[in-house]
């Protein structure tokens, strides 16, 4: 059987056996409006983790892991220029470590490079972190202005879960979908989110 490892969200790893397998590449779809990062700050919690941020500078992100509600780990925090960032992120994933967590927040900027750099890219971090027995999770943005090689993340990716966040009346529900799972399952139906103080199940009764 593939080792499991703890996403370091309670309600996920349940949900999925155990965890992802060792070596998954992930790709997490969210609306930028969406509470997507709860979900980011509480898979640090599980392993060293590198967080990789492409739109705000290293203060603001270490900022927003202290004021995070939930469970969080200490990870190490690197931002990535709009200048040359493959290759600037490709030397921060080889420092990777076994059995550690990498996170691209969010995945847009690398998405809008050249398609064939981004393969290249997208197929050595897929061999690191399986030959590390890491993972490695890319916040892709749903919004108005989705990257061209969306498409070539969520291929190459071992596992896509998908959040989606609507206004029902007044409440604000989370659904996350699990419709890719390499190495596993695909959920056949959606896990309705709580996104909180922390990620936790919704209990609440759907309105029909």
């Amino acid at each position: 059987m593939v080792e499991r490892l703890s996403t370091g969200v309670p309600v996920l790893d349940r949900k999925l056996d155990g965890g992802l397998p060792a070596g998954s590449t992930v790709a997490l779809s969210a609306p930028p409006a969406s509470q997507s990062e709860l979900l980011l700050y509480e898979l640090t919690a599980a392993r060293p983790t590198l967080y990789v941020t492409t739109d705000r500078d290293e203060a603001a992100v270490d900022a927003a892991f202290e004021r995070a509600p939930g469970r969080t780990g200490s990870p190490e925090v690197r931002y990535v220029p709009g200048d040359a960032p493959l290759e600037h992120a490709r030397r921060l994933f080889r420092r990777l470590p076994a059995e550690s967590t990498l996170v691209v927040d969010p995945v847009d900027l690398l998405e809008r490079q050249d398609e064939s750099r981004y393969r290249n890219f997208l197929h050595d971090l897929q061999h690191h972190v399986q030959t590390s027995d890491s993972l490695a999770v890319l916040h892709c943005l749903d919004g108005r202005n989705v990257p061209d090689q969306r498409d070539v993340t969520e291929h190459v990716a071992d596992v896509v879960l998908q959040l989606h966040t609507e206004i029902a009346g007044d409440r604000v529900e989370n659904r996350l979908a699990v419709p890719k799972f390499r190495g596993g399952r695909a959920l056949p139906e959606t896990i309705k989110l709580e996104l909180a103080e922390s990620v936790s199940i919704d209990t609440s009764r759907d309105i029909a």
